[in-house]
């Protein structure tokens, strides 16, 4: 019933290139410093097979991937895949004197933008891509219209002045440089890719990955960070700094002037609180709701219904220090999974620590990076998981509250107050899903489930 592959193309997400021999020496040169020398035939030869070898492994253990040596089909997805134009190794760092800006106010500008889309539409993807990183730190961001800034994002095609030239659409997308004078912490586009507006919009996660070289970083070999090589793209637009990402430009910049969980909690209940769950799930009696690094537990008890409590997600959940993507739990059991990247969480209680694993157990490929979204359902013995714009269902939602489309749905919760239902919430709505009439019987603001 609930496990027909359903798929469709994001627009503007890059396609997958095909690298013969000849491109994948430029990957490795470009991205790991393979330098294959000037000797004569056969030294030449030999030396190349050990060298190219060698630099394979370096790829494969960035990467997480076996170090075969060789270019099996797990090296060659993560080559094709759409990525920064950054090197991988010998890329600037942390190290004494390494680079950061002296100010906390950095200014910016957009030089050129793309006729792919409307001017405030990529500003405000610049902006959305900017307070990812000024939420983490004490930096403020200014646009400036005119004179020279600190950072300057322009989209530009092929050659284009900087000795880094795009290489067309596909493949690398963008880069960055560190901070410094002149093009120190310039963005640069390829326009020959299709850029698309809204927070679903490629530019958004291309912009904020690009933001972290402008500041300082490196890359990161965590799956679930921004600053991985390879861009994220995850059809219900949660892009959010890792814990790996939060380290890193903490350590460059330190951390914000202002609480900003107590902002969150304080807007819980504001209209304008945009998309308000990350995740739901349900531990022990509580029914645990995730934002950003936030949560509320409101407990199952019907003596105590109204009663809210709320903290940060460490004070309940040690062993958790990311925002988490998706949650689901099995009743039976007494047991809730919690998804952060590429690693799940076995939750037994709260407030104790949790065992960790890695989602490849679970069969995922090693192109998955996160879990968008699971639920499961005790009747079937299943559990669903959503991926990027890939889902599992042959159930459309239909009743008096309309369709809902799968795609739009980013959290579950189960059965808990044992309707036969299946709660889904969807933006700012929640749906009462009853899966044995296989209709919507009900529809309810998100914010009543705090008690707004």
């Amino acid at each position: 019933m609930f496990w027909t592959v359903k798929g469709s193309l994001v627009k503007g997400k890059p396609r997958a290139l095909n690298l013969n021999s000849s491109s994948q020496q430029d990957y490795l040169k470009r991205f790991y410093s393979l330098n294959l020398g000037d000797h004569r035939p056969p030294v030449r030869s030999v030396r190349s097979a050990s060298t190219m070898e060698e630099k394979i492994r370096e790829m494969q253990n960035f990467f997480g991937l076996k170090e075969t040596g060789n270019m099996d089909p797990h090296t060659l997805n993560v080559m094709k895949e759409a990525r920064c134009g950054v090197p991988d190794v010998d890329n600037f760092g942390f190290y004494p004197n390494r680079p950061k800006w002296k100010n906390h106010i950095i200014t910016y500008t957009i030089a050129r933008y793309t006729p792919d889309m409307k001017k405030e539409d990529v500003e405000k993807s610049v902006r959305s891509a900017l307070k990812m990183w000024s939420d983490a730190t004490p930096l403020k961001f200014i646009k400036l219209n005119h004179r020279k800034a600190d950072i300057v994002f322009s989209f530009s095609r092929r050659t284009h002045g900087d000795f880094f030239p795009f290489d067309g659409p596909g493949g690398v997308l963008a880069h960055a440089f560190m901070p410094g004078m002149g093009m120190g912490g310039d963005v640069h586009f390829d326009e020959d890719e299709t850029w698309t507006a809204g927070t679903q919009g490629f530019l958004l996660s291309v912009a904020a990955h690009e933001l972290g070289h402008s500041l300082g970083l490196t890359h990161s070999r965590d799956p679930s960070a921004i600053m991985y090589p390879n861009y994220r793209h995850q059809s219900n637009a949660k892009y959010s700094l890792s814990n790996d990402d939060v380290m890193g430009i903490q350590t460059l910049y330190g951390r914000p002037n202002k609480k900003l969980e107590t902002q969150v909690a304080s807007k819980k209940c504001d209209p304008t609180f945009p998309q308000l769950f990350d995740a739901v799930t349900l531990i022990e009696n509580e029914i645990c709701f995730f934002k950003n690094r936030h949560m509320w537990m409101r407990t199952t008890r019907t003596t105590y219904w109204n009663h809210l409590t709320q903290g940060h997600i460490t004070t309940y959940l040690p062993s958790i220090s990311s925002q988490i993507d998706a949650a689901y739990d099995i009743p039976a059991k007494g047991v809730a999974y919690i998804f952060t990247g590429h690693k799940y969480w076995v939750v037994e209680q709260l407030k104790m620590k949790s065992r960790a694993g890695s989602i490849y157990e679970y069969g995922f490929s090693s192109r998955v990076r996160r879990v968008d979204a699971a639920v499961h359902v005790s009747e079937y013995g299943k559990t669903m998981f959503f991926v990027g714009e890939f889902y599992y269902s042959s159930v459309c939602f239909r009743g008096r509250g309309g369709i809902i489309v799968w795609a739009e749905i980013h959290l579950f919760l189960y059965d808990f107050l044992f309707t036969g239902s299946i709660f889904l919430l969807c933006g700012t709505k929640s749906y009462q899903y009853d899966f044995r009439q296989k209709q919507v019987v009900n529809v309810i603001p998100g914010k009543s489930w705090l008690g707004c």
